[in-house]
């Protein structure tokens, strides 16, 4: 009887470890899974990054407009630029600069 006693508490120490360890398999590789995707999500980040401040640089764009649009691009003044909507065959304008001078101001 008292080795029935004695083995039981081992046993049941035995799978709880058990549990425990692969409990913690799963989590070290849902772990090691999401830093992967988030090291490669960077990476294109970065590259976007780089993409993006490369081409839009002024340098870049006047060499694109000496390149291939020649006197076709006119500088224009950002108040000058609308949004056109449609609605019910209505033509609806709104100021670009207007709206986003009003958003930002809500937010202060």
């Amino acid at each position: 009887m008292k080795q029935i006693l004695s083995i039981i508490p081992i046993i049941i120490l035995i799978i709880l470890t058990t549990f425990t360890k692969n409990s913690t398999k799963k989590l070290d590789k849902e772990i090691f899974d999401i830093k992967e995707n988030l090291r490669l999500l960077s990476k294109k980040y970065e590259l976007v990054l780089l993409d993006y401040n490369y081409l839009s640089s002024p340098s870049r764009l006047l060499e694109y407009q000496k390149n291939f649009f020649e006197n076709e691009l006119k500088p224009i003044d950002i108040k000058n630029i609308y949004k056109i909507a449609f609605k019910d065959k209505e033509i609806l304008t709104n100021g670009l600069i207007d709206k986003y001078l009003i958003n930002n101001e809500k937010k202060k």
